[in-house]
């Protein structure tokens, strides 16, 4: 029998069995943590905002349509929660949601050749860089629909905005991105 689908992981968890929270917390630590750094943009302010997120996720877990997948539940959780201190650390307008992108391996994997592995590295950090220079809410409409190839209904759903919010979000954010990325060359 293979593993348990999130579906019935969640209603374990419904019926009392934190050890099926615990695999859930196992399958999606990687990538409420990625969700957290982009955010957050160190290593140890994300790895406790990351546990920060699945206790909150455990404590709200009534509020969670089970029919539903888990893992865009708990990285929305993980996403606001940053947002939230982000805003108030920084003051002003922050918005929902920012997903992780899975493809964030030891950049030695993408090449063989160490010359290129550096030079990826380096090219990596620079946007990195731009990206995290960028307003949160520009940074949430590109990462949605850059990384993860959600619609602009989708991204509006997520962020809970109107569609034309979304289209101008990424307009600006493309060109304040390039407007970067040409400062960083």
């Amino acid at each position: 029998m293979g593993q348990p689908s999130d579906y019935e992981l969640a209603l374990s968890v419904r019926h009392g069995e934190v050890q099926a929270f615990g695999e859930l917390v196992q399958r999606y630590q990687v990538s409420v943590f990625n969700v957290c750094y982009r955010l957050a943009g160190e290593r140890q302010e994300a790895e406790d905002l990351a546990q920060e997120a699945f206790l909150r996720a455990y404590q709200r877990f009534n509020l969670y349509d089970i029919s539903r997948p888990f893992g865009p539940w708990v990285r929305k959780l993980a996403a606001n929660l940053c947002l939230n201190r982000l805003q108030v650390r920084q003051g002003g307008y922050a918005q929902q949601v920012w997903l992780d992108d899975e493809r964030d391996e030891p950049v030695e994997t993408r090449s063989g050749n160490p010359e290129e592995a550096q030079e990826q590295a380096e090219q990596a950090q620079v946007v990195r860089q731009a990206l995290h220079d960028l307003p949160t809410h520009y940074r949430a409409v590109i990462e949605l629909r850059h990384f993860h190839d959600l619609s602009y209904a989708e991204i509006a759903e997520q962020l809970e905005i109107p569609v034309s919010d979304v289209k101008s979000h990424l307009f600006r954010a493309r060109r304040l991105l390039a407007d970067k990325l040409r400062a960083y060359a």
